[in-house]
């Protein structure tokens, strides 16, 4: 169910300790990140770390957002194609070679971004730079795959069906923004995957893989002058295009949706969903604490017993709610141009009521109760997840690619820390207030 007002969740955040401590004195001292922009528009970014093994990826402006109804879709089904050989390696060749070199290649679709990334050793840089440049510059597309990965992903789209988390928050995005691309699914309906063309693929290349949009992320031990070179060398085949979107922004609509199940012992699984804010905007900060400060719970989980908890949500439900309540997580996810901030919860029927109203009074505390020791409190857990976050070569990498696609630069941690620090009680009522009611 939904409210009026209804960012990708989050895990909820744990006490400060010493790793906190430290984090914070390492946040002072984190190299630099350097980024170069080629003739093209193209970026190239990178940050030095003391590992044997680099991560090379390329971040794309693009996602099932840019779609249209008939070709919603596409982008992932681009994604599963990317493996499936190009004009210089076919399949086989293109597998054998990742396994020799004892690297690692992945790729992922979301609403407003595709990524490609290869781990490998820092001697193979040059080979992981030419394997990526290659699927995602001269990949063939061939029918017999495109056909056979029609099955993939119909099964692929079976078995999300089956994570009800997984459901509910796409059918969050169709109640909340209704009509919008930024509604449609990522996998795309079902007709779409049967029906999707070569030139359909082709034509979303064309128009969304420029090299205005594309950033190539690196971490590990990398010469950057290196990877500039190897970019300029590898990524001439992207067209320059605009870099200036011009979708418009989605309509927030407040409703409630409803899907109801007759089989015996099953929970109630809702989610109740605000209008939040880009990445860009003022209070987005405010919003990553107001979300730390909720959490989440999970019935006989926790370092700490539920019941002890200083959590003032977890604390009340543990006492007052029983087993009935399993379990909630807020969330908060941002995009360019708007926002979910909310809870998603699973319940028994008898306690679903009650859960929910506990639910929403924490949400209505932001706004008139918050204490200065519950915002310290999700402050601190916040800069916890940002500092334990960073903990590889692959999410360093991610933060590089995902941040100068969404900010144009990459923020250092000392900046992120100071204005953190600036979110008062004060704040985090304003935005509670304007924003939530």
């Amino acid at each position: 169910m939904f409210q009026r007002h209804l960012l990708r969740g989050t895990r909820a955040l744990k006490g400060r300790g010493l790793a906190s401590i430290q984090g914070e004195l390492a946040a002072y001292q984190q190299p630099p990140t350097q980024v170069t922009t080629l003739s093209s528009g193209l970026r190239v970014a990178s940050q030095y770390t003391a590992d044997e093994t680099v991560t090379v990826g390329v971040w794309i402006d693009a996602g099932s957002r840019f779609e249209t109804k008939e070709s919603n879709g596409t982008a992932h089904f681009l994604e599963h194609m990317a493996f499936k050989g190009t004009k210089r390696r076919n399949r086989i060749q293109l597998e054998k070679e990742i396994e020799n070199m004892g690297g690692h290649l992945n790729a992922y679709t979301s609403r407003e971004q595709t990524v490609y990334y290869a781990k490998c050793f820092r001697t193979d840089l040059r080979q992981g730079v030419d394997i990526l440049s290659d699927i995602l510059q001269h990949s063939t597309l061939d029918q017999a795959h495109l056909d056979f990965e029609r099955g993939v992903i119909l099964r692929e789209m079976e078995e999300v069906e089956k994570t009800t988390e997984e459901v509910i928050f796409d059918r969050l995005h169709l109640t909340a923004f209704h009509d919008s691309p930024l509604g449609y699914t990522i996998l795309g309906p079902v007709e779409n995957i049967q029906s999707i063309t070569r030139e359909q693929l082709r034509h979303y290349i064309q128009q969304n893989y420029l090299a205005s949009r594309i950033v190539v992320a690196a971490a590990g031990p990398v010469d950057h002058a290196q990877l500039v070179q190897y970019s300029e060398e590898l990524f001439s085949g992207f067209r320059q295009g605009d870099h200036q979107r011009t979708e418009e922004k989605p309509t927030f609509i407040g409703a409630e949706l409803l899907y109801s199940s007759h089989e015996e012992g099953n929970l109630a699984h809702f989610a109740v969903g605000y209008e939040g804010v880009p990445w860009t905007h003022p209070d987005s900060l405010t919003f990553m604490v107001m979300q730390s400060i909720i959490g989440n719970y999970k019935r006989n989980e926790g370092l700490v017993p539920p019941r002890l908890s200083s959590n003032r949500l977890t604390n009340s439900i543990a006492n007052n709610l029983g087993p009935g309540a399993e379990s909630f997580a807020a969330f908060n996810t941002c995009y360019k141009d708007t926002g979910l901030f909310g809870f998603y919860g699973q319940s028994d029927a008898d306690t679903l009521d009650s859960y929910m109203d506990e639910l929403l009074f924490s949400v209505s505390s932001l706004a008139f109760s918050v204490t200065d020791e519950e915002v310290e409190r999700g402050k601190r857990q916040l800069k916890t997840t940002l500092f334990g976050s960073l903990d590889s070569t692959t999410a360093i990498a991610e933060d590089i690619g995902r941040q100068l696609l969404v900010y144009g630069r990459r923020i250092p941690i000392a900046e992120l820390l100071m204005r953190l620090e600036a979110v008062t009680t004060s704040e985090v009522k304003r935005v509670a207030r304007e924003r939530l009611f």
